[in-house]
């Protein structure tokens, strides 16, 4: 098992940047899939950017190619998700998640990722 903590949330305005990170205990980040998913009030989640496991491949939403970008730490065992050029349609509770994927056609289905953070909460204003 493998237990998620997010940090790095706030208030930002728009055209800002901000970094989340996500700290794993229990096993390696290495050893899974990792994601980061967003839900908004009254919206689904949804996918924002993932990295395979062992970190050889990153993936990204289109909403947030070329502004996010996601990134694996061994040794810290982080995982952190760089987001410049902030919107305000990013403002959302953003969760990490982990999961034993081994199919990059599964990476983007939150319903694969079997451990969860608490989320943390991003707000962008305008």
């Amino acid at each position: 098992q493998v237990q998620l903590v997010e940090s790095g949330g706030g208030l930002v305005q728009a055209g800002g940047s901000l970094r989340l990170s996500c700290a794993a205990s229990g096993r390696t980040v290495s050893s899974y899939a990792m994601g980061w998913f967003r839900q908004a009030p009254g919206k689904e989640r949804e996918f924002v950017a993932a990295i395979s496991w062992r970190g050889r491949s990153t993936f990204y939403a289109d909403s947030v190619k070329g502004r996010f970008t996601i990134s694996g730490d061994n040794a810290k065992n982080t995982v952190s998700l760089q987001m410049d050029s902030l919107k305000p349609e990013d403002t959302a509770v953003y969760s990490c998640a982990a999961g034993a994927i081994y199919y990059n056609s599964y990476i983007r289905d939150p319903n694969n990722y079997a451990y969860w953070g608490q989320g943390t909460q991003v707000t962008v204003s305008s």
